[in-house]
């Protein structure tokens, strides 16, 4: 029998942990007040302990088991998605929440686990006919079929982030590079034709990215005052809790899309090099992970939820120090929200649910 320590890599549920705890810190800092502690403290404890319990089944679970799953898991995020259009109130002028009495989600976030799930299970079923036009054409429209729906909603930061996640997945599985780099142009120039299919407010955003003087009291203030808040905290921060831009309420949304830009205000450059730096263990340890993997369903399952985590950290953070648009995305662990963190949670489940299994035959 395969020891525990040898079965589990416990550095990534560490490294989660400790990013989990730093988030609920931020999360008081931004919005608590003299009088009384942050009202979402509660809240982010119970998703934390569902996520954990989540992440230790998934880890105990023959990962097999959800390749099994995945069409008929592919077909349940595609009706909740369809179901958040025509059965959720709008919010903020979208309509991502979809609510079950008295409890919230986002489909879109669990969506993309069932994506990956289903990525993966074609991928590795059908590798041997990667060298057909139609092999590249059923990955692409399993991805695009949800992001349609998901810009429907509209909510545009969640539909680019299955871009990497399903060109890595093709690279990995043999695709050859040079029908990647096909699609990817292809992708370059579908871009005017996409334009016109965005909102107003959402090529207003595009615009403000490149110069946020734009509209500096509109649409261009939360990335100004991201930026102000960031560069104000120096090296070292200006200390947990004594964040002007934060508890002055200039930051918007700073328990949960800029939570980066109260730890770049509190802790300083210091403190995002750490946060970042966990969530790098855990991407690096994750890549370890895909690399021995038993079978390629395995190494396409991990290789999907680490890119996937990756490219919420690089967009969240870059679009808190203005190098990427702002598209609404969460910190994943960080940032208040169910729906984010049992997600982040169950994909570090995958992880060690596909470590655990690299020895079994």
């Amino acid at each position: 029998m395969i020891q525990l320590s040898k079965r589990y890599d416990y550095a990534i549920p560490v490294c989660a942990g400790l990013l989990i705890v730093f988030g609920l810190m931020f999360i008081h800092s931004a919005s608590c007040s003299e009088s009384a502690p942050s009202p979402y403290i509660g809240k982010q404890l119970l998703w934390a302990a569902i996520g954990l319990l989540g992440l230790l089944i998934l880890a105990h679970l023959d990962y097999r088991h959800i390749g099994t799953l995945a069409p008929f898991l592919y077909a349940a995020a595609l009706v909740l998605l369809v179901a958040v259009l025509y059965l959720s109130a709008p919010l903020r002028g979208a309509r991502s929440w979809l609510s079950l009495g008295p409890v919230s989600f986002q489909p879109s976030e669990f969506a993309k686990l069932a994506i990956i799930a289903v990525l993966a299970k074609f991928l590795s079923g059908f590798h041997r006919h990667r060298e057909r036009l139609w092999f590249m054409a059923v990955p692409l429209l399993i991805v695009l079929l949800p992001v349609f729906l998901i810009l429907e909603q509209p909510d545009l930061g969640s539909a680019l982030i299955l871009m990497p996640v399903l060109f890595s997945m093709l690279y990995v599985s043999g695709v050859k590079p040079r029908y990647l780099a096909f699609v990817f142009l292809l992708a370059l120039l579908s871009l005017p034709v996409l334009w016109m299919f965005l909102r107003p407010y959402q090529q207003a955003r595009l615009r403000i990215f490149i110069n946020p003087g734009l509209d500096p009291m509109g649409l261009g203030y939360n990335a100004i005052q991201s930026k102000v808040a960031v560069g104000s905290g120096g090296f070292f921060g200006n200390g947990w809790l004594h964040g002007a831009q934060t508890h002055l309420k200039f930051l918007p949304e700073r328990h949960t899309d800029f939570i980066f830009s109260v730890i770049g205000e509190e802790w300083g450059f210091a403190g995002g090099v750490v946060v970042i730096g966990l969530f790098m263990i855990i991407i690096f340890r994750g890549f370890g992970i895909a690399a021995q993997a038993r079978d390629p369903f395995g190494r396409l399952l991990a290789v999907g939820v680490v890119v996937m985590l990756a490219a919420y950290v690089m967009i969240n953070a870059g679009m808190t120090i203005g190098l990427m648009p702002i598209t609404g995305l969460p910190f994943p662990l960080v940032s208040y929200g169910g729906s984010s963190l049992i997600t982040a949670l169950l994909s570090i489940g995958v992880l060690e649910g596909v470590r655990a299994k690299r020895y079994a035959y």
